[in-house]
């Protein structure tokens, strides 16, 4: 491996020169494929780091789907219901690997989001996790390693120029990190802390009662924090994030935002939406919009011609009502913020999301209002302690 790598640009076009490279040793870090950009690279770093502690805390193979540093979903290995693999468009794959159901699950969280995203994988990619990237529109992915069948169907995609990365899963990052900003150098101790289920000892509500499930719930969303810029909260379910809101400058608008998508996730699975035919020829990402365009509750005119002329034969609109009596079927969701709730805003918005088990560091001079909610609502919290700001 070499010390230093000339990337295609820096964050823009104009900011011709830029490089990634270590002024000790080597990098752990090696270009298979293509050629990365300066945001290809922090993707990279990022998402590899998530799923190397998530592959740790859980022992699952994990994978993450990034844009613009932060994930757009993140899961770990666990089988998909036949609904689940409609509503991800992967129920022509039969037989999807350990890897690649964790990647069905976390490109699926939002598939808006992850268009054009940049892929993480915790273990050597497998053919069938390669298979399942190399029909999706991604610019990127990092790996520990990459079986050579699987190699070779990534090396052919985008005309060769797609980007692959291999990571050393070795490498440690030195104790102190530094950044600079304006000219001007930052240092601080790197965020070693690996959340695990140990987080979630502490439950101060009356309802006790927290399974196995949602500790690995509460797990999956606070890895995926600790690499959300802040502010920042995750919803999960069944070992995937479904939802989250990242780089809010409210903690309740971070929860409307993450909200709203566990709503588009949940109402992808309608019947209307799973028994929908969509016309010949329409692409996985005209598919994605049209879906998402039908579920909005106030589209625009040119809006709801798109979807409706995107499907083979147009569903019968989704009224306020009958989107009410569908999410009402959601439950046993967990949500975990980055830093404390300061009003009890967010858990009477999470709760029309679902939302039965709660993480947060605690430390509000209202966490007595915010356990009141949680009680008022039935559910679970724990008080972990640990924040998780990242910028």
């Amino acid at each position: 491996m070499a010390r230093e790598i000339v990337l295609r640009y820096g964050m823009n076009p104009h900011q011709k020169k830029a490089r990634v490279f270590v002024t000790q040793g080597e990098l752990p870090l090696e270009v298979l494929s293509g050629s990365p950009g300066f945001i290809n690279v922090l993707d990279a770093l990022n998402s590899w780091a998530l799923v190397k502690e998530l592959r740790k805390a859980l022992n699952l193979p994990a994978a993450a789907s990034f844009k613009h540093v932060s994930p757009a979903g993140a899961a770990v290995a666990e089988p998909l219901s036949e609904d689940e693999k409609k509503a991800a468009f992967v129920e022509d794959m039969p037989n999807l690997s350990p890897l690649a159901l964790a990647y069905a699950r976390a490109r699926g969280a939002d598939r808006m989001s992850s268009f054009g995203d940049f892929a993480a994988f915790s273990d050597r990619v497998d053919s069938s996790a390669a298979e399942l990237l190399a029909r999706e529109v991604s610019d990127g992915c990092i790996a520990p390693g990459y079986d050579a069948d699987a190699l070779d169907i990534l090396r052919k995609k985008r005309g060769g120029k797609y980007c692959v990365l291999a990571m050393d899963p070795n490498f440690e990052p030195p104790e102190l990190e530094t950044r600079m900003v304006y000219g001007i150098s930052l240092e601080q101790s790197r965020n070693a802390a690996i959340p695990g289920p140990d987080l979630c000892k502490n439950i101060v509500t009356k309802n006790k009662d927290l399974p196995a499930s949602a500790v690995r719930d509460l797990v999956v969303a606070t890895v995926a924090l600790k690499y959300t810029t802040s502010n920042s909260v995750a919803f999960a379910r069944n070992g995937q994030c479904i939802g989250i809101g990242a780089g809010q400058q409210s903690r309740v608008h971070c929860v409307r935002l993450a909200g709203s998508k566990v709503d588009i996730w949940w109402l992808r699975r309608h019947p209307r939406l799973l028994e929908a035919k969509f016309k010949d020829g329409v692409s996985r990402a005209e598919k994605n919009n049209a879906i998402d365009q039908y579920l909005l509750e106030h589209p625009t005119p040119f809006e709801r011609k798109v979807w409706k002329e995107t499907f083979a034969v147009a569903p019968k609109p989704l009224m306020a009502r009958d989107r009410r009596e569908w999410l009402d079927q959601l439950e046993g969701v967990s949500l975990s913020s980055d830093a404390f709730f300061p009003f009890r805003d967010s858990i009477d918005r999470a709760a029309q999301s679902g939302v039965k088990y709660v993480l947060q560091p605690g430390g509000s001079d209202r966490d007595d209002a915010v356990i009141q909610a949680c009680d008022e609502h039935g559910m679970v919290m724990a008080m972990s302690g640990l924040r998780l700001f990242h910028h």
